[in-house]
């Protein structure tokens, strides 16, 4: 029984052992494949890579610009002291009043529609 066995299982070796370079060659290029498509479409892809740099790029803009608002409202020092300024800004931008006061806002311009147009009618 062993001896039928090896008669069968001896060709498949040989066959096998002289096709070892294209299964390596395969192999290696299904592994390259797959690297270059994890390294692409991975968590931590270049396409996921690309989203991130444009995030970041625009996260830089809007520190950029907090930081110049901040800056605005250092030099506004007027605001640490002067008692005039601090009830001015309420006033204005907060629309604050003192007791017995009212403070009037007015409304947003509505957006008128389309002009209505009955040339075409009968």
């Amino acid at each position: 029984m062993a001896a039928s066995w090896v008669e069968w299982v001896c060709p498949a070796f040989t066959r096998l052992y002289g096709l070892r370079t294209r299964i390596a060659t395969i192999t290696v290029a299904l592994l390259a494949g797959l690297l270059f498509v994890h390294v692409l479409f991975g968590a931590n892809g270049m396409i996921v890579y690309k989203k991130k740099r444009v995030e970041y790029e625009t996260l830089q803009k809007r520190i950029m610009l907090e930081q110049k608002e901040n800056e605005l409202y250092r030099q506004n020092s007027g605001l640490k002291t002067d008692e005039k300024a601090v009830e001015k800004e309420a006033r204005e931008q907060l629309h604050y009043a003192r007791p017995g006061e009212y403070v009037y806002v007015p409304s947003a311009a509505a957006n008128p529609g389309p002009p209505v147009n009955n040339s075409a009618k009968k």
